[in-house]
């Protein structure tokens, strides 16, 4: 008896490692979906411990630390059956939560071609991100003539304010149907960084998250054959 119990304690241990180094994304995806917890509060999403008819996780730190117990329904006769169960609970959580069966970890940053478009466009942003530098007598008289500094003088409230309203759209949409999507969390740095190059750059962001999840789907279809 003392000798199965140390072979279920061992069991547990190593499964409870395996799910918080490897597989958080999917802890967190049971925290938004049994517990209902929104993503950002499921972010720090930690399995304590599991029996056979539960999950015990814990969210938050501190004076906001919460425990969360998840009930295995049917419970599971042993725990060589956990593998099984668990996969089953997140394929049942990307569902219901409408997340892809693709998860980014990565981000890539603009380089090459992407990184001279990047610059470009922080150029602009940042060059008519002020109306005061098109006014006669300011460096952008001095430097490209009075014509263009005239003509942007007119126009800087409509580029900047066109090209924050179709960037913020860009960034928004990317948020919504790539980065939650692909289970990319709000509390994550990860989610900043793609956040901030697609506001600047907009359709280069799609392009490379695209491609990293479309690389990622041959990967896995190659795995399964």
């Amino acid at each position: 008896m003392a000798e199965s119990e140390e072979k279920d304690n061992a069991t547990k241990s190593r499964i409870i490692t395996h799910l918080n180094n490897d597989h958080h994304d999917s802890l967190v995806r049971y925290l938004e979906h049994y517990t209902h917890l929104s993503p950002l509060r499921a972010n720090s999403a930690y399995l304590t411990t599991l029996d056979l008819s539960s999950l015990t996780l814990t969210s938050g730190s501190g004076s906001s630390k919460k425990t969360h117990h998840i009930p295995l329904t049917p419970p599971m006769a042993s725990y060589a059956e956990t593998r099984a169960r668990v996969v089953a609970m997140d394929r049942e959580a990307r569902l219901a939560l409408n997340r892809s069966e693709i998860t980014v970890k990565e981000f890539l940053p603009p380089t090459g071609v992407y990184g001279v478009l990047f610059a470009i466009i922080t150029v602009v942003f940042l060059a008519y991100s002020q109306r005061w530098w098109f006014a006669p007598g300011q460096l952008v008289e001095q430097l490209l003539g009075p014509g263009f500094a005239r003509f942007s003088y007119v126009m800087q409230p409509w580029v900047l304010g066109v090209m924050l309203f179709m960037h913020t759209t860009e960034m928004l949409y990317f948020v919504q149907y790539k980065l939650i999507r692909h289970s990319v969390n709000p509390g994550s740095r990860l989610f900043w960084l793609w956040t901030g190059t697609t506001f600047v750059e907009g359709a280069g962001a799609f392009w490379r998250f695209n491609g990293l999840v479309r690389g990622k789907e041959e990967a896995r279809a190659k795995k399964g054959h």
